[in-house]
């Protein structure tokens, strides 16, 4: 009881002080575009959001799209949006168009199921990932591939709960982006469901290239987990897998992101 008590503690400490700083560190909201999607998928309707480069109007190529979960404007969104706009302009990165997926319920669509019984008290629902992705897959993709010009290269970043989707999605279903980008995720999840048979999926990734950088912060819950998977990711990543892990014990669970966002998106899009 006292153990299970202590795991709901820690997860809605981390969820608090993610949201602190998240307000105490608001950017301004940048120039955008937005869209509503009513999916079926999930029997609901989805506010987008899509930051285009400064100079989109003024040429031609088509461009790669980086997606994003928790993109709200009251989210990552619009600090993500304006480090791609500095990284783009000082050319250190390649031109993205970003897409940011406003969230309803969070730890619905962020989490897949799980056999372990505190992991099924943070939320009423959970479990909800395999749809989120579907949706992403078959409505959002398509319908940001109409309005914009984008090329067949994608990829997706988060953090903490979205940073477990992204592991999640890289794992499952690696065919659907070419980078994945994550921040102190939460690969605790179902008693680290994804550390532990990491193994046999990377047997199965795709033959093509594909690009994977994460961290790990001071969270005790977290980064056992990730210096676990990077060691796993040492023995049985294949050769088509360019792959990445920064340590960061000196930066708490609610610093990481800002903390190395510029250093990920360098190194990741560089690859």
């Amino acid at each position: 009881m006292i153990k299970s008590l202590n795991y709901l503690l820690l997860f809605l400490l981390l969820w608090t002080s993610a949201c602190k700083s998240n307000k105490q560190n608001a950017d301004p909201i940048p120039s955008h575009d937005s869209l509503r999607i009513e999916s079926k998928i999930l029997n609901e309707s989805r506010r987008i959001n899509i930051w285009k480069p400064e100079n989109y109007d003024e040429i031609t190529d088509s461009l790669p799209v980086m997606y994003m979960a928790d993109g709200g404007l009251m989210e990552d969104f619009p600090h993500i949006a304006h480090t791609f706009d500095t990284l783009i302009k000082t050319k250190q990165i390649p031109a993205f168009i970003l897409v940011g997926i406003e969230n309803t319920q969070r730890r619905r669509d962020l989490t897949g199921i799980t056999n372990v019984e505190e992991d099924k008290k943070v939320a009423p629902v959970i479990g909800g990932s395999e749809k989120f992705r579907a949706f992403i897959k078959d409505e959002l993709i398509p319908e940001i591939n109409k309005h914009y010009r984008t090329n067949l290269i994608k990829g997706i970043l988060g953090e903490s709960l979205s940073g477990y989707f992204v592991m999640e999605s890289f794992f499952l279903e690696p065919q659907l982006f070419d980078y994945y980008i994550a921040f102190d995720p939460s690969i605790w999840w179902n008693d680290h469901y994804l550390v532990r048979t990491a193994g046999e999926h990377l047997k199965k990734m795709p033959a093509n290239k594909k690009i994977l950088w994460f961290a790990g912060s001071d969270a005790e819950d977290i980064n056992q987990y990730t210096k676990q998977l990077a060691d796993s990711l040492k023995n049985n990543s294949p050769a088509t897998l360019n792959w990445k892990y920064s340590d960061e014990p000196q930066q708490q669970h609610q610093t990481i992101f800002r903390a190395t966002k510029e250093k990920a998106l360098i190194w990741s899009l560089n690859q």
